[in-house]
């Protein structure tokens, strides 16, 4: 932090600007730290107060107005670009969806404070039509508190920032401890989802040239195409593999009594490493059906540049918007 309070102290506004705009965009950067530094700078007269609070706003409302642009426009692309880290993209982005409708306007006032839903929040607001007047105005309510909250410690607390900084260094094993047990923490996570799953890697899986040569010799009399990801279509244009029918793994036990026994079935979905058609294939093959997983599910299928045909409308699941 004293090399930034350095930074600060040479470059001024244009550093605090940058540091908290590319936080905003989802930059692993300190904003907040930078917030601090310009506080404590401001009460030492070497910066305007009000400037810094001010260009932190606007360099915030600049960055999150960007992200509502793309949100909107993009939509269901974009939200799940941010969520290519879930093994299932689909349910984080329903989940994420469905949480900021509940909370939204709540959730801009206080996002800068929680990371990830901190560059979650505006694009959501956007792909979910929230007005962008009343977004503006949350976002500059939210952006605002932010902003003085983090720069009053810096101002408040100016004398004691060079101790902090102290202690942050006497600290710093501490800091790698806590950073080594999270890392453990989440290999332990990973690893026992693994766990959980390892019945779905012995489903046995298919490529698209192989499974295309099967259909041409064999015909849709003995092959039942099934698209089973996790919670359906949200994006107008959707397409999937010709011929196929929709399986919702959240209702199979329910949909399983309506699945021909005389077909094999061959599963597809769009989450890594085929997570949901394995998991749905494996439970399939332990009722008696020949379930079968497409290696690289749908995408796989686009790139070989096989059949698709559009989703009808009315299999359409809409996400919640703020214009309804």
């Amino acid at each position: 932090m004293d090399d930034l309070s350095s930074l600060i102290a040479h470059h001024g506004y244009l550093v605090i600007g940058l540091i908290v705009f590319a936080e905003a965009i989802g930059v692993p950067v300190p904003g907040a730290v930078a917030l601090v530094a310009g506080g404590a700078a401001a009460a030492a007269g070497a910066l305007n107060a009000p400037a810094v609070v001010l260009i932190a706003i606007v360099s915030m409302i600049a960055a999150d107005s960007l992200l509502y642009v793309v949100g909107s426009v993009t939509g269901w692309a974009f939200l799940k670009f941010l969520c290519r880290v879930s093994v299932d993209p689909e349910t984080c982005v329903l989940r994420s969806a469905e949480s900021f409708y509940k909370r939204g306007r709540t959730t801009l006032l206080i996002a800068k404070f929680i990371p990830g839903v901190s560059t979650m929040a505006a694009p959501l607001a956007g792909s979910m039509k929230m007005p962008f007047f009343q977004f503006l105005g949350l976002d500059f309510l939210g952006a605002g508190i932010y902003a003085l909250s983090y720069g009053a410690v810096g101002f408040i607390f100016r004398d004691f920032i060079a101790k902090i900084i102290g202690g942050f260094r006497a600290a710093g094993h501490v800091v790698e401890i806590v950073i080594v047990l999270a890392v453990i923490a989440f290999i332990a996570y990973r690893v026992s989802i693994i766990w959980k799953r390892r019945g779905d890697r012995i489903v046995p899986r298919v490529h698209v040239a192989d499974l295309a040569a099967k259909l041409q010799t064999e015909g849709p009399e003995k092959i039942l195409l099934a698209d089973v990801r996790s919670h359906g279509y949200y994006a107008a244009g959707a397409v999937r593999i010709r011929g196929s029918i929709r399986i919702e793994p959240n209702n199979l036990s329910a949909e399983i009594k309506t699945f021909p026994r005389n077909k094999d079935m061959y599963l597809y979905c769009t989450c890594r490493s085929e997570a949901t058609s394995a998991s749905v294939a494996h439970l399939l093959r332990e009722q008696g059906f020949k379930a079968f997983v497409i290696v690289g599910g749908l995408a796989a299928w686009r790139r070989a540049g096989e059949p698709l045909e559009p989703v009808p409308p009315t299999d359409l699941v809409h996400l919640p918007t703020f214009s309804r």
